[in-house]
């Protein structure tokens, strides 16, 4: 995996490691050299690692069970963010919408855009990460239900515990490209209940300032009503021919012909100039494996069944 770096520094999730489908699917702890600590998430920890195998680098997402087993919901409470001037916001909105696009060809619906997810590689285009939360299979005009996301960027419906379509990564690309904008997600606030009522009721603020293009765009993709929604009918075609990505040769945008509006000047894979200091300065755990805790339980071991790497009943960390 390229070094790559947060759009968003604080709280960064990185995707889990993945090898390849040729590679050894029984990988390990004690396959990789654990370099730094580069994020951290509710359930655990981000690791630079090195595959010893073919000294290749990777990001390792490192959760702790037990951790893991006292949780029923993961939830983010994002921290602010500095504002992007609308150019910039326009290229990282159209290279995540584009890899949104893909998905949706796929029929895989995301369920979880929003900036932590979001990287940029050593050149400074985006990199989709964490599809833990995705849905395969989710065809267009049929809906799924299951209750998931990130609460700042949670759609209406499925706050409303209703049927919903792919038109909920319209609605976080809206959430992600309003916080470029104004610094702060759509109906924002640190009480659940005042952020879900304005999601559910509340006109979008728009505060003075921006072009009308980009308020034309947010309005369309923060649609309460996923039916009037930018998207509902013609998915990816209908947000690359909105107003506020004419500038934007989607054919460049695709083969990165497109010069991104940032170089993060990378020195190699394991450069972490660009990882919150929060992070690094950190200890790398000592034992990426054990703790007596879980000995006695054989059902805690049971619950991670399906997981890419799932080992002895005394191992704390997947």
């Amino acid at each position: 995996m390229a070094n790559c770096n947060p759009l968003r520094s604080p709280s960064s999730t990185l995707i889990e490691v993945n090898l390849g489908p040729s590679a050894n699917p029984h990988a390990k702890p004690t396959d990789f050299d654990f370099l730094a600590v580069i994020g951290k998430g509710t359930y655990g920890k981000v690791l630079l690692a090195k595959l010893k195998a073919d000294n290749k680098f990777y990001a390792v997402k490192v959760l702790q069970k037990k951790v893991i087993l006292k949780k029923k919901e993961i939830f983010f409470h994002l921290q602010r963010e500095r504002c992007f001037l609308e150019p910039r916001a326009r290229f990282y909105a159209a290279e995540v919408a584009s890899a949104i696009g893909y998905l949706h060809s796929l029929n895989i619906v995301y369920r979880d855009l929003k900036p932590e997810n979001i990287l940029l590689d050593s050149q400074g285009h985006v990199v989709l990460t964490d599809f833990g939360l995705c849905k395969e299979g989710v065809e267009p005009e049929t809906t799924t239900s299951t209750f998931c996301g990130t609460p700042e960027y949670l759609a209406p419906e499925i706050l409303r515990k209703e049927p919903y379509d792919r038109t909920v990564d319209w609605w976080c690309l809206g959430a992600v490209l309003y916080e470029m904008i104004y610094s702060l997600p759509p109906f924002y606030s640190r009480d659940m209940s005042e952020l879900y009522d304005g999601i559910l009721h509340k006109p979008l603020p728009l505060p003075p300032g921006k072009s009308d293009a980009v308020c034309s765009l947010l309005q369309s993709l923060l649609q309460k009503d996923q039916h009037c929604r930018l998207g509902a009918i013609d998915d990816f075609l209908e947000i690359k021919n909105h107003v506020f990505f004419s500038p934007i040769n989607w054919d460049d945008l695709y083969h990165k012909r497109i010069t991104p509006p940032y170089y993060p000047n990378v020195k190699g894979p394991a450069d972490t100039q660009h990882i919150d200091p929060e992070f690094t300065r950190e200890m790398v755990p000592n034992s990426v494996g054990r703790t007596p805790e879980l000995n006695a339980s054989t059902s805690s071991n049971n619950a991670f069944n399906g997981f890419s790497y799932v080992c002895g009943e005394e191992d704390s960390f997947l």
